[in-house]
Formats: structure tokens, sequence, C-alpha cells
């Protein structure tokens, strides 16, 4: 499920269940919405509902396509009375990630555009070594040397400009797969001066707002720091449910059973401890998600900047480059013709 589908879907249900709808008739209207799969889906908790089953026991035999941080959520709004609340904070979460999302891609669209008109132009100038011909005859001398001229030197550009993008996607989604355990590099990256602390920030508030949430509906620890760690999307976080659980058990705090799992840094566990000190797991969760989510901010503006850094010295690289090679190009000729 999309993330910005979960969180229309969460506002419009916790919506209508706290005006006090139908569950059905709610259902039935949340089959209206979105792609085929997630009105088939809705379709079938309409069903599950109709022969009296509980809607998170529906959203499971529908795995995986409710996440799973809203199956519990929804299990525990069932069971406490409150799924109203459960299914509206819920919605807040999923809001606020996409609000980072989008502030983060709304940074980097000006630049990618640079970058696009400047392949554009180049691939103009190729165009037009083809299709133009020198009043003495002939071909128009290839300025670029490249060999690419006219239509199929356009094609030929852009194929060389795909394959680049497919290994760049390529490892990003890797990375995100976990393809051969590249997720354990995660340390390395955060001692990137500036992106890593960056990426950590953000990777911390998203663990934060979701346990402070899964306290604050009810869960317990265990099943609470699950559910945030999976939240991450990563599994180098994953492995610390383990670790965590044990402690837990062991009769650690949650401070303690975040230290157990070697994941986060002293000063984040200094923070959750001092806050634990100060009041509940759940307000003290709260409070510092709300001031991670403050730094997350700040994160995704530094990571944004250096993202927008980076095509702007591509774009620059790139035409300094081809002006250069045509200046060598052209002057070379020339100096070839005055030795005839």
């Amino acid at each position: 499920m999309k993330l910005s589908a979960a969180q229309g879907f969460c506002y419009r249900f916790g919506t209508g269940i706290k005006a006090g709808a139908d569950l059905l008739v709610l259902l039935k209207s949340e089959a209206g919405y979105g792609s085929d799969r997630q009105r088939n889906a809705m379709r079938s908790l309409g069903e599950g509902a109709k022969s009296g089953e509980s809607l998170s026991k529906s959203m499971e035999k529908e795995a995986p396509f409710f996440p799973p941080l809203m199956i519990a959520m929804t299990r525990v709004g069932e069971v406490t009375g409150r799924l109203e609340r459960s299914l509206l904070s819920l919605s807040q979460l999923y809001q606020h990630r996409i609000q980072l999302r989008r502030k983060f891609l709304g940074s980097i669209a000006w630049p990618g555009l640079q970058l696009f008109a400047g392949l554009m132009a180049i691939s103009l100038l190729i165009w037009l070594l083809g299709a133009l011909t020198p009043a003495s005859g002939g071909e128009m001398f290839d300025v670029l040397g490249f060999g690419m001229k006219g239509v199929s030197g356009v094609l030929k550009l852009w194929g060389y400009v795909a394959i680049v993008a497919l290994i760049i996607g390529g490892m990003i989604w890797a990375f995100f797969r976990n393809l051969g355990g590249v997720q354990n590099i995660i340390p390395i990256l955060y001692m990137i001066p500036v992106m890593g602390p960056a990426l950590q920030t953000i990777t911390l508030s998203r663990f934060c707002w979701t346990l402070s949430l899964a306290l604050d509906a009810g869960l317990d620890p265990i099943r609470s720091i699950e559910l945030a760690l999976d939240s991450t999307d990563s599994d180098y976080y994953r492995s610390g449910a383990e670790p965590a659980k044990a402690a837990i058990l062991g009769g650690e705090t949650l401070a303690g059973a975040l230290k157990a799992t070697n994941l986060f840094p002293e000063e984040f566990l200094t923070r959750v401890e001092i806050s634990e000190i100060s009041g509940t797991d759940a307000e003290s969760i709260d409070i510092l998600a709300t001031e991670y989510d403050g730094k997350a901010k700040v994160a995704v503006g530094t990571i944004s900047a250096i993202a927008t850094g980076l095509i702007w010295l591509s774009v620059i690289a790139i035409l300094v480059f081809l002006i250069l090679r045509m200046a060598i190009r052209i002057f070379g000729g020339m100096y070839d013709v005055t030795q005839i």
C-alpha cells in the first residue's frame, strides 16, 4: 500500500468512525478509492466485516498489502475501543513522512530540470550535426568528437544516459532490498561528514514517531520497538528486535533495551533515558519524537542541499567538458589546416 493511500485511508476511516458512521458503509465507500489492488482489498475487508471478522484479522489476510504497523494499530484500537484515535494518529504519522519526502523532492526538482535541459541542448547539437550540410558539401565537422550525429547519435546519447540511470537506480534498489547484506555499511554511511548525521537523524525521527504512536496506543514495549524498527525500512535496524526483546524480558528499561541493540548513538540513548525519568514511556518518547521531527526537517534540507549541489556540479562539469572538447577540436582542426 502506497504511503499516500495509507494516509488517506486512515484519515477517512478514522474520521468516519469518529463521526459514528457504520463500518460496512465506510468499507463500501473505501472500495471506490485507489488502485484495483486497493479496491479489491477493501472489498475483502467488507466481506470479512459482514461475516463478523475483526478488521485487523481481515487486514492480516490481505498481507503484505496492509503495512504491519497499520494492522497492529488497528488491532489495538479494536481491543481498546479507540480505533478512530489509532487510525487518526497513524494518519498523522504517514502525513509527516509524506511531507518530508515532498520537501526533498521539491528541493531537487529545479536542478533536475536544469540537468534535463542541458542534456536536451546536447541532443539538439548532435541532431544538427547530422541534419545540416556544409556549403562545400560532405558532412558537418564533428565538433564533439564522439562520432554521434543526427537521430542515431541522439538515440545513442540517451541510451548512455539510460544505462547510467539504470545503474544508479539499481544500486538504490539493491540497497533498500538489502541484497548481499549491503545495509551493513549503514554505520559507515553515518560517518560521512554532514550527510551521514543527517541521514541518521531522519531515521531516528521515523523511529521515534512510530514508537511514540505505538506506546500511546497501548502496545507493549516489545511489540512497539519491533514496529518502530520495522518502520525504518531497513534490515539493519530490524536486526535489533530480538536483542531489544531479550533486554526487556530481562528487566531492562526502554533505554536499556535500545542500548542492547547497538544501533543507536549515545546521544539518542541519553535523551531517551532522561525522558524516561521525567515521565511515562509514551509521554517521554512523544516529546523526543517532536524534538527529532524538527531535527529531521533540518536534516532533509541538508540532504536536499547536498543533492542539489551534486546535480549542479554535474551540469557544470558536463558543460565545461563539452566546451573545452569543442574548443580543442575546432582549434586543433584549424592548426592542422595551417600546417598543410
